[in-house]
């Protein structure tokens, strides 16, 4: 049985800033490899241009660059439209995969809980709220009533009725 003995902290942390320092290192290197490459082929590419002669050639020189730059900006604006298309197929792509595997829901676990600490957990404790719905209710007195043996006295009828009525406008 071999034993292995664990990296002690100062030693990893040193390790770490090591490849950092090394990782810094090669993105420079690139950066500088990069302006070279361009530099390169600016210089292969495109000589630079010849400003010698009167006006009249300086004026095709310019005609022939225009011509160019539009050619080059139409060539740009295809390429950016393919990418653009690309980019939205790829999406949609994306969503049917989604809609076909569909989403997982996960297993819902039976909480017992009542309104008002849901309501705590959900707005922290330094909320108020209480649910309790019966205290919001007004309370409505019954009244007895007394139901009269004569049936011929309508008048009584009608004005416990208007009571009643007065009493449910009020509220």
């Amino acid at each position: 049985c071999l034993r292995v003995k664990k990296m002690t902290s100062s030693r990893r942390h040193h390790l770490k800033s090591l490849m950092l320092q090394i990782a810094a290192a090669w993105i420079e290197q690139d950066k500088k490899d990069l302006v070279a490459a361009k530099e390169a082929y600016m210089s292969e590419n495109c000589p630079a241009p010849d400003m010698s002669g009167d006006q009249a050639v300086l004026m095709e020189l310019c005609k022939k660059l225009q011509i160019a730059i539009d050619k080059i900006d139409e060539e740009r604006y295809d390429a950016q439209s393919k990418v653009g298309k690309s980019d939205q197929e790829i999406d949609d792509l994306k969503l049917k995969v989604v809609d076909l595997i569909g989403v997982k829901k996960p297993a819902l676990k039976k909480v017992r809980m009542s309104a008002d600490s849901m309501l705590q957990a959900l707005l922290g404790g330094k909320h108020k709220v209480t649910m309790d719905l019966r205290a919001n209710l007004k309370q409505v007195k019954k009244e007895v009533k007394e139901e009269s043996t004569e049936a011929g006295d309508w008048r009584k009828n009608i004005e416990d009725k208007a009571d009643r009525k007065k009493m449910f406008e009020t509220s």
